[in-house]
Protein backbone atom coordinates (compact mmCIF):
# COMPACT_ATOMS: atom_id res chain seq x y z
CA UNK A 1 0.00 0.00 0.00
CA UNK A 2 2.84 2.24 0.92
CA UNK A 3 4.58 1.65 -2.41
CA UNK A 4 1.34 2.60 -4.36
CA UNK A 5 1.22 5.26 -2.50
CA UNK A 6 4.92 6.20 -3.13
CA UNK A 7 4.33 5.67 -6.68
CA UNK A 8 1.04 7.50 -7.44
CA UNK A 9 3.06 10.58 -5.79
CA UNK A 10 6.14 10.25 -8.02
CA UNK A 11 3.76 9.71 -11.00
CA UNK A 12 1.79 12.95 -10.15
CA UNK A 13 4.65 15.15 -10.01
CA UNK A 14 5.76 14.00 -13.25
CA UNK A 15 2.44 15.12 -14.68
CA UNK A 16 2.63 18.36 -13.16
CA UNK A 17 6.15 18.96 -14.42
CA UNK A 18 5.09 17.45 -18.15
CA UNK A 19 2.10 20.14 -17.37
CA UNK A 20 4.26 23.37 -16.79
CA UNK A 21 5.99 22.84 -19.19
CA UNK A 22 3.16 22.65 -21.67
CA UNK A 23 1.50 25.49 -20.51
CA UNK A 24 4.15 27.62 -18.71
CA UNK A 25 2.11 27.89 -15.36
CA UNK A 26 -0.25 25.66 -13.35
CA UNK A 27 -3.09 26.18 -10.15
CA UNK A 28 -3.36 24.37 -7.07
CA UNK A 29 -6.95 24.53 -7.08
CA UNK A 30 -7.48 22.97 -10.66
CA UNK A 31 -4.49 19.90 -10.11
CA UNK A 32 -6.11 19.17 -6.74
CA UNK A 33 -9.26 18.64 -9.07
CA UNK A 34 -7.38 17.02 -11.64
CA UNK A 35 -5.54 14.13 -9.41
CA UNK A 36 -8.52 13.86 -6.93
CA UNK A 37 -6.17 14.96 -4.35
CA UNK A 38 -6.39 17.92 -1.06
CA UNK A 39 -5.13 21.36 -2.09
CA UNK A 40 -2.48 21.05 0.70
CA UNK A 41 -1.11 17.77 -1.10
CA UNK A 42 -0.48 19.68 -4.40
CA UNK A 43 1.59 22.79 -2.18
CA UNK A 44 3.66 20.04 -0.72
CA UNK A 45 3.88 18.12 -4.81
CA UNK A 46 4.87 21.86 -5.69
CA UNK A 47 7.12 22.41 -2.57
CA UNK A 48 9.48 18.95 -3.08
CA UNK A 49 9.55 20.25 -7.06
CA UNK A 50 10.65 23.62 -6.16
CA UNK A 51 13.48 22.55 -3.71
CA UNK A 52 14.79 20.53 -6.85
CA UNK A 53 14.61 23.85 -9.29
CA UNK A 54 11.78 22.18 -11.32
CA UNK A 55 9.59 25.25 -11.22
CA UNK A 56 8.86 27.98 -8.98
CA UNK A 57 5.98 28.55 -7.05
CA UNK A 58 4.15 31.58 -7.29
CA UNK A 59 0.22 32.76 -7.38
CA UNK A 60 -1.90 30.20 -6.09
CA UNK A 61 0.49 27.58 -8.38
CA UNK A 62 3.63 27.75 -9.89
CA UNK A 63 5.38 28.70 -12.70
CA UNK A 64 7.92 27.09 -15.34
CA UNK A 65 11.82 27.59 -13.74
CA UNK A 66 13.24 27.63 -17.12
CA UNK A 67 13.45 31.40 -18.10
CA UNK A 68 13.04 32.92 -15.09
CA UNK A 69 14.38 35.80 -14.12
CA UNK A 70 15.36 36.12 -10.66
CA UNK A 71 18.18 38.76 -10.13
CA UNK A 72 16.90 42.47 -9.71
CA UNK A 73 19.58 43.86 -11.57
CA UNK A 74 20.93 47.33 -11.17
CA UNK A 75 19.72 50.15 -13.33
CA UNK A 76 23.20 50.62 -14.50
CA UNK A 77 23.90 47.30 -15.77
CA UNK A 78 20.52 46.70 -17.51
CA UNK A 79 20.59 50.22 -19.41
CA UNK A 80 23.43 48.35 -21.23
CA UNK A 81 21.62 45.58 -22.60
CA UNK A 82 19.89 45.68 -25.63
CA UNK A 83 19.95 49.65 -26.02
CA UNK A 84 19.61 50.14 -29.61
CA UNK A 85 16.38 48.21 -29.23
CA UNK A 86 15.02 50.01 -26.11
CA UNK A 87 16.09 53.19 -28.20
CA UNK A 88 13.61 52.76 -31.26
CA UNK A 89 10.81 50.65 -28.87
CA UNK A 90 11.21 54.44 -26.86
CA UNK A 91 10.72 57.11 -30.09
CA UNK A 92 7.60 54.38 -31.26
CA UNK A 93 5.88 54.41 -27.99
CA UNK A 94 6.42 58.14 -27.41
CA UNK A 95 4.30 58.08 -30.77
CA UNK A 96 1.47 57.01 -28.83
CA UNK A 97 0.89 60.24 -26.71
CA UNK A 98 -0.77 63.54 -27.19
CA UNK A 99 -0.91 66.70 -26.66
CA UNK A 100 -2.13 67.45 -23.27
CA UNK A 101 -1.81 63.52 -21.80
CA UNK A 102 -1.55 62.75 -18.27
CA UNK A 103 0.83 60.12 -18.27
CA UNK A 104 2.41 57.94 -15.68
CA UNK A 105 6.01 56.15 -16.83
CA UNK A 106 7.35 52.87 -14.55
CA UNK A 107 10.57 52.69 -13.62
CA UNK A 108 12.87 50.91 -16.59
CA UNK A 109 15.40 51.64 -19.35
CA UNK A 110 12.84 51.17 -21.72
CA UNK A 111 10.47 54.06 -20.04
CA UNK A 112 13.61 55.89 -19.81
CA UNK A 113 13.76 55.97 -23.55
CA UNK A 114 9.92 57.42 -23.82
CA UNK A 115 11.03 60.43 -22.20
CA UNK A 116 13.92 61.37 -24.00
CA UNK A 117 11.13 61.82 -26.81
CA UNK A 118 8.45 63.75 -25.15
CA UNK A 119 10.48 67.39 -25.57
CA UNK A 120 8.24 68.49 -28.56
CA UNK A 121 4.59 68.33 -26.85
CA UNK A 122 3.72 71.77 -25.74
CA UNK A 123 2.35 69.90 -22.50
CA UNK A 124 1.92 67.09 -20.84
CA UNK A 125 1.42 65.91 -17.02
CA UNK A 126 3.73 63.13 -16.27
CA UNK A 127 3.73 61.05 -13.00
CA UNK A 128 6.69 58.58 -11.90
CA UNK A 129 8.01 57.10 -9.26
CA UNK A 130 11.46 56.61 -11.27
CA UNK A 131 14.37 59.15 -10.53
CA UNK A 132 16.36 58.31 -13.85
CA UNK A 133 13.16 59.20 -15.58
CA UNK A 134 12.80 62.51 -13.25
CA UNK A 135 16.24 63.25 -13.80
CA UNK A 136 15.48 63.17 -17.73
CA UNK A 137 12.50 64.99 -17.55
CA UNK A 138 13.46 68.15 -15.79
CA UNK A 139 15.03 69.41 -18.48
CA UNK A 140 12.04 69.54 -20.58
CA UNK A 141 9.49 73.16 -19.24
CA UNK A 142 6.57 71.86 -21.48
CA UNK A 143 6.20 68.71 -18.90
CA UNK A 144 4.77 69.30 -15.43
CA UNK A 145 6.19 66.20 -13.03
CA UNK A 146 4.59 64.31 -10.11
CA UNK A 147 6.43 62.64 -8.05
CA UNK A 148 3.94 60.33 -5.60
CA UNK A 149 6.75 59.58 -2.85
CA UNK A 150 7.85 56.72 -1.10
CA UNK A 151 10.85 55.03 -0.15
CA UNK A 152 13.47 54.14 -3.00
CA UNK A 153 14.67 51.35 -4.05
CA UNK A 154 18.76 51.74 -5.44
CA UNK A 155 19.06 49.33 -7.89
CA UNK A 156 15.89 50.43 -9.86
CA UNK A 157 15.87 53.93 -8.71
CA UNK A 158 12.24 53.52 -8.15
CA UNK A 159 9.87 55.04 -5.36
CA UNK A 160 7.76 51.93 -3.71
CA UNK A 161 5.61 51.73 -0.57
CA UNK A 162 2.24 52.65 0.93
CA UNK A 163 2.67 55.99 0.61
CA UNK A 164 3.54 55.75 -3.14
CA UNK A 165 0.57 53.61 -3.05
CA UNK A 166 -1.37 56.00 -1.74
CA UNK A 167 -0.99 58.65 -3.44
CA UNK A 168 -1.71 56.81 -6.80
CA UNK A 169 -4.79 55.75 -6.26
CA UNK A 170 -5.80 59.48 -6.07
CA UNK A 171 -5.18 60.20 -9.88
CA UNK A 172 -6.73 59.35 -13.16
CA UNK A 173 -4.30 59.23 -16.29
CA UNK A 174 -4.48 58.65 -19.49
CA UNK A 175 -1.94 56.26 -20.43
CA UNK A 176 0.60 53.90 -18.26
CA UNK A 177 3.76 53.11 -20.00
CA UNK A 178 4.48 50.08 -18.47
CA UNK A 179 8.47 48.22 -18.45
CA UNK A 180 8.77 44.56 -17.75
CA UNK A 181 11.62 42.29 -17.05
CA UNK A 182 9.61 38.63 -17.95
CA UNK A 183 6.49 38.21 -20.45
CA UNK A 184 4.90 35.54 -21.04
CA UNK A 185 2.20 35.83 -23.63
CA UNK A 186 -0.03 32.56 -21.78
CA UNK A 187 0.60 34.47 -19.07
CA UNK A 188 1.33 37.37 -18.20
CA UNK A 189 3.37 40.32 -16.62
CA UNK A 190 6.33 39.58 -14.48
CA UNK A 191 9.09 41.89 -12.42
CA UNK A 192 11.60 39.91 -9.93
CA UNK A 193 10.50 42.71 -6.85
CA UNK A 194 6.97 42.12 -5.31
CA UNK A 195 6.99 45.76 -4.23
CA UNK A 196 7.36 47.19 -7.95
CA UNK A 197 4.74 44.34 -8.86
CA UNK A 198 2.18 46.14 -6.51
CA UNK A 199 2.94 49.84 -7.12
CA UNK A 200 3.13 48.72 -11.05
CA UNK A 201 -0.79 46.96 -10.53
CA UNK A 202 -1.91 50.41 -8.79
CA UNK A 203 -0.60 52.10 -11.69
CA UNK A 204 -2.62 49.64 -14.09
CA UNK A 205 -6.18 50.67 -12.27
CA UNK A 206 -5.56 54.61 -12.42
CA UNK A 207 -4.47 54.07 -16.43
CA UNK A 208 -6.96 54.28 -19.08
CA UNK A 209 -4.91 53.07 -21.48
CA UNK A 210 -1.89 50.48 -20.68
CA UNK A 211 0.78 50.64 -23.58
CA UNK A 212 3.67 47.68 -22.20
CA UNK A 213 7.19 48.83 -23.70
CA UNK A 214 9.71 45.73 -23.65
CA UNK A 215 12.64 44.36 -25.82
CA UNK A 216 12.03 40.85 -27.44
CA UNK A 217 14.52 39.69 -24.86
CA UNK A 218 11.92 40.01 -22.19
CA UNK A 219 9.36 37.22 -23.75
CA UNK A 220 9.02 33.74 -22.73
CA UNK A 221 10.42 34.74 -19.32
CA UNK A 222 9.11 34.91 -15.88
CA UNK A 223 9.99 36.19 -12.50
CA UNK A 224 9.24 36.16 -9.05
CA UNK A 225 6.17 38.59 -8.98
CA UNK A 226 3.17 38.60 -11.13
CA UNK A 227 2.09 42.21 -12.24
CA UNK A 228 -0.99 41.33 -14.39
CA UNK A 229 -2.75 39.07 -17.03
CA UNK A 230 -1.94 39.54 -20.91
CA UNK A 231 -5.56 40.67 -20.92
CA UNK A 232 -4.59 44.03 -19.21
CA UNK A 233 -2.50 44.96 -21.68
CA UNK A 234 -4.02 47.44 -24.76
CA UNK A 235 -0.78 47.95 -26.44
CA UNK A 236 2.74 46.40 -26.75
CA UNK A 237 5.47 47.93 -28.22
CA UNK A 238 8.64 46.27 -28.93
CA UNK A 239 10.97 45.35 -31.43
CA UNK A 240 11.62 42.74 -34.76
CA UNK A 241 12.93 40.02 -32.23
CA UNK A 242 9.72 38.81 -30.89
CA UNK A 243 8.61 35.16 -32.27
CA UNK A 244 5.97 34.58 -34.62
CA UNK A 245 4.18 32.52 -32.28
CA UNK A 246 3.89 35.25 -29.66
CA UNK A 247 3.16 38.08 -32.18
CA UNK A 248 0.34 35.71 -33.05
CA UNK A 249 -0.91 35.08 -29.45
CA UNK A 250 -0.76 39.06 -28.73
CA UNK A 251 -3.14 39.73 -31.85
CA UNK A 252 -5.64 37.47 -31.14
CA UNK A 253 -5.73 37.98 -27.68
CA UNK A 254 -7.38 41.81 -29.18
CA UNK A 255 -3.34 43.40 -28.16
CA UNK A 256 -2.19 46.32 -30.69
CA UNK A 257 1.34 45.37 -31.24
CA UNK A 258 3.51 47.75 -32.65
CA UNK A 259 7.11 46.61 -33.72
CA UNK A 260 9.73 49.25 -33.73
Amino acid sequence: MAKKKENDTVDRRKQIIDLIHKDGQVYVQKLSKQFKVSEVTIRNDLEQLEQKKLLIRARGGAINFEGFVGNDQLLTEKNKINYHQKSLIGKKAASLVKDGDTIILDSGTTTAEVIKNLGDFEKLNLITNALNIVDLAVSYPNINIIIPGGYLRPNAMSLVGPLAERNLKNIYVDKLFLSADGIDTKTGVFTPNIDEAHINQIMLKVAKEVILVADSSKFNRKSLAFICPMDRIHTVVTDKGVTTEDKQRLVDSGIHLVIA
